[in-house]
């Protein structure tokens, strides 16, 4: 007959099978399928390379050329490390071209321009993070899908940029923001707005890799129940992140006044497709729970080049588009090719 159970034994914790360490086992194929991505957009950009310096070899290796091409990417650069944020927990943003071109114009009013060089960046940051606040209040407390949520923002910030600029380039008059963006602000060579790039860059991925609040990013974004019922306030989270993109989207609109000395309700025109497809052919995954700060950068790189080389060859902007493109359909089906050969979902 089965003895009863001691007190003691009443009391003692019922053991729970632990998975055994596998030495980074799983950690290894992961961090293996992203060091080979960027090595392979690393590769992408040295053929760029090299196709623009065999067609125009004077023109595409000048070091002008090569600062605009960073200069140029520098802008689009800091949006897409906000929106990398935004699709690694799970979310879009299609507002953020709308944002900057909102930020823009309104920091570049004559009223605001009366305040100087603080006026023009605090008015672009502000805006910047005041429409990120409505589409994460929206999202995160309103219930919205951020599809909809950031495709009424777009269509919103767009038409009240045009309703500031009644149509018109707003000239910025502030010498010393338009001071930032000529030859004798360069430091050993490099443009102040690539600077900044790479000083948000450098944030972005000291965020998500090396913090809290990038570890819930990637938990929010691979399983958002899961995450919740770990202690995460997930709705809180959400408002964080399009707060951060908003705050990126401000950056870059003082950076896009600063290299075009205007503000236009025009800017940054597709800047959030732009900022897509980068990010998902830097490898961050669309669906959520993945996100590469690195591969980001890399893809905004790619498809600066791309542009330049085009411009220069004087090739239609069609056959740009269409370049563009058929590189993100590639991106979409390897990156599904490399989760079935995972076993992911």
């Amino acid at each position: 007959m089965t003895q009863p159970a001691t007190p003691a034994q009443q009391d003692a914790p019922i053991p729970i099978a632990k998975s055994q360490p596998d030495n980074g086992g799983w950690r290894r194929p992961l961090g293996l399928r992203l060091d080979v991505r960027n090595l392979s957009l690393l590769g992408v950009l040295a053929v760029l390379i090299a196709v623009g310096g065999i067609t125009k070899p004077d023109e595409f290796l000048a070091t002008s050329n090569l600062q605009l091409v960073l200069t140029q990417a520098s802008v689009i650069g800091v949006v897409t490390v906000g929106m990398t944020f935004v699709i690694t927990s799970g979310g879009i943003d299609l507002s953020v071209g709308a944002i900057v071109a909102l930020a823009s114009v309104w920091a570049t009013t004559l009223a605001t321009q009366e305040y100087g060089f603080a006026g023009i960046l605090f008015t672009a940051v502000i805006v910047g993070v005041g429409c990120g606040l409505v589409n994460g209040l929206l999202i995160a407390y309103g219930g919205m899908v951020p599809f909809i949520a950031t495709l009424a923002m777009l269509a919103s910030a767009r038409g009240l940029a045009l309703q500031i600029t009644d149509g018109k380039t707003q000239i910025v008059t502030v010498n010393s923001v338009l001071d930032l963006g000529i030859k004798d602000a360069y430091i050993l060579g490099i443009p102040p707005l690539v600077l900044v790039f790479a000083a948000v860059t450098v944030v972005g991925w000291l965020l998500l890799n090396r913090t809290t609040f990038g570890r819930r990013t990637v938990a929010v974004g691979g399983n958002a129940e899961a995450a919740r019922l770990a202690g995460i306030d997930v709705r809180r989270q959400r408002l964080y992140l399009y707060l951060l993109s908003g705050l990126c989207c401000g950056i870059a609109a003082f950076m896009l006044i600063v290299l075009a000395g205007s503000g236009q309700n025009t800017n940054g025109n597709l800047y959030e497709l732009d900022a897509i497809a980068a990010a998902i052919i830097g490898g961050t995954l669309l669906s959520g729970g993945r996100g590469t700060i690195v591969g980001s950068v890399l893809g905004v790189l790619v498809f600066t080049t791309i542009t330049n080389i085009f411009a220069l060859n004087n090739l239609e902007s069609a056959v740009q588009q269409i370049a563009k493109g058929a590189i993100i359909v590639a991106a979409v089906l390897v990156q599904h090719r490399t989760l079935r050969g995972s076993g992911e979902s």
